[in-house]
């Protein structure tokens, strides 16, 4: 039974390595390290691995890490440098094609909401100005309507006004002839010949 356990922590110490090897490991950016001859400070400093270059570890012992760097050379560094994001200097042209791109996404929709803005502005310029023709022919309309108003209300003035003068002449003209139907009564026995009597006749 300890054979099959030995074994099987030896598989482990075995497979350990592969496993971290296959996964891509740097250096921390902005920072170097030493390379160690050993787990430790009291060894003696191998070398120095910059921020972000590659490295790949070997085996992990407390704090320290064996690891393999991308200029071949082995040795041991603090576990705490090292870190699974790929480093600044690798991403960076990544990103300046990111930006690259994004700039001119962003250029291309400026166009395009300069193009829609202009057409919108000169849209609007048409309706203001639609707005403002609708405006002065209200203007218009409304002072001929004034004007139409006054006129009509002289005219209705003017029709009272002779309505009056037509009554007040048909009184007129009612008076005189009263008064001469009246003068005439009043003068026509007198300038009518009367009838003399008869003496001669039978009694």
């Amino acid at each position: 039974m300890k054979h099959l356990i030995s074994f099987f922590l030896f598989c482990f110490t075995l497979i350990s390595p592969i496993a971290n090897a296959e996964q891509a490991q740097y250096i921390s950016d902005n920072l170097f390290t030493y390379l160690l001859k050993g787990p430790g400070s009291q060894y003696r400093i191998v070398g120095s691995v910059n921020a972000g270059s590659p490295v790949t570890v070997l085996e992990t012992n407390k704090n320290y890490s064996r690891i393999t760097d991308d200029r071949g050379r082995s040795g041991w560094v603090e576990s705490k440098f090292i870190s699974t994001d790929v480093a600044l200097k690798k991403r960076l042209p990544a990103l300046e094609t990111e930006l690259a791109t994004v700039k001119a996404q962003l250029a291309d929709a400026l166009t395009s909401n300069n193009a829609q803005n202009s057409e919108l502005n000169k849209t609007l310029v048409q309706r203001t100005n639609q707005i403002s023709q609708f405006e002065t022919r209200n203007h218009q309309l409304q002072n001929e309507l004034t004007t139409a108003q006054d006129e009509v209300r002289t005219l209705r003035a003017k029709i009272d006004t002779q309505k009056d003068d037509l009554l007040m002449k048909w009184f007129t003209y009612g008076g005189v002839v009263a008064g001469a139907g009246l003068l005439l009564g009043l003068i026509l026995p007198h300038i009518t010949p009367r009838r003399r009597k008869r003496t001669n006749g039978w009694a």
